[in-house]
């Protein structure tokens, strides 16, 4: 009955004309360009990323995103092109939501040390609500031996929407060491409301994050891959009321990276994060889990994701640019 009552509240956040929230990676930078449209083509060469997420998995209706990306430096637009598609499922099959996305983000050197990209991105999501697999109050309070009478309540006329939406971000690079961004998605808030009455506009997401790539031995010195350094990072997200502040850290001791996050919602802290990854020259893989630490506990089973990452050769053709580091995970 506990979770029944969980999942009425679930979905109706979800169809009523309320403000809806994006999905959330612990492993921001494995997911790049979800975190910052300007991240596109900052490895140069061309790379594919794959990104799973189980959140609650305790909670039988949890929420699992996927999604797959791909970008690289093109020297005749003097930036980078990506693609990223992203699929959510909702407490259950109760509402899915789909993204397909391109980007392009263009390259200025400001100094010789200094680097900025600035990332445009074009969205289109569609949204399906599967009424069926609703639950309403006045069902359970008619319900007989655990069958379900059928709800007296009217569907919203609109079972699937689908809407254009557009975002932006500004990334830069010092030194080949220092990092930092800011993304605003859903510039033009694109109304995703079921009722064509209704009104729920998805509200814009600002995101800054920054970071450093310190070799142990040699500090801010150059490097592709140290074999033993520290990357010290900061995301602040913030959409409508919602705000969310992660602090920690990566150590890597190639070819392994441990890293670990303390994620707060500002209302109550959320999650403690751990990740362990392995990386090489051309792919890596991570797997991180949240321990929750608010209200919830851990009982809603916290959450699991996992990151891959492949770093194809630019081939014969020589790259003018050099890529902005950031961590891989």
């Amino acid at each position: 009955m506990k979770l029944r009552l969980l999942l009425i509240f679930l979905v109706l956040l979800a169809v009523n004309p309320v403000k809806a929230q994006d999905a959330s990676f612990s492993q921001y930078y494995g997911n790049p360009l979800y975190l910052n449209p300007a991240l596109a083509g900052i490895k140069v060469c061309p790379r594919l990323t794959l990104n799973y997420r189980n959140q609650w998995p305790q909670m039988g209706a949890n929420f699992v995103t996927y999604s797959a990306a791909y970008d690289q430096f093109v020297d005749a637009i003097s930036g980078g092109i990506g693609f990223l598609v992203m699929s959510e499922n909702l407490a259950d099959g109760v509402l899915t939501n789909t993204q397909a996305s391109a980007i392009y983000s263009f390259r200025v050197n400001l100094t010789k040390s200094l680097t900025m990209n600035a990332g445009f991105q074009g969205t289109y999501i569609q949204n399906k609500l599967n009424w069926n697999k609703l639950i309403f109050e006045d069902q359970l309070l008619s319900a007989i031996d655990n069958n379900l009478p059928p709800t007296l309540e009217s569907p919203p006329d609109r079972m699937n929407i689908g809407m254009i939406d557009f975002s932006a971000g500004l990334l830069f690079g010092y030194n080949e060491r220092l990092y930092g961004g800011v993304a605003v998605n859903h510039l033009t808030q694109p109304d995703n409301s079921f009722y064509s009455n209704g009104s729920s506009n998805l509200e814009m997401k600002i995101t800054a994050h920054a970071g450093a790539l310190i070799d142990i031995r040699n500090g801010l010195k150059s490097g592709e891959i140290e074999d033993l350094s520290i990357s010290p990072n900061i995301m602040y997200q913030q959409q409508g009321e919602f705000h969310q502040l992660n602090l920690g850290m990566y150590l890597n001791i190639y070819p392994f990276v441990v890293g670990t996050w303390f994620r707060h919602n500002f209302e109550n802290p959320d999650a403690v994060i751990a990740l362990i990854g392995f990386q090489h020259e051309k792919f890596k893989i991570g797997y991180s889990y949240d321990y929750t630490v608010s209200g919830l506990t851990n009982a809603t089973g916290g959450a699991h994701e996992v990151s891959f990452a492949w770093q194809f050769d630019c081939g014969e053709k020589t790259i003018k640019q050099k890529a902005i580091k950031c961590p891989r995970f």
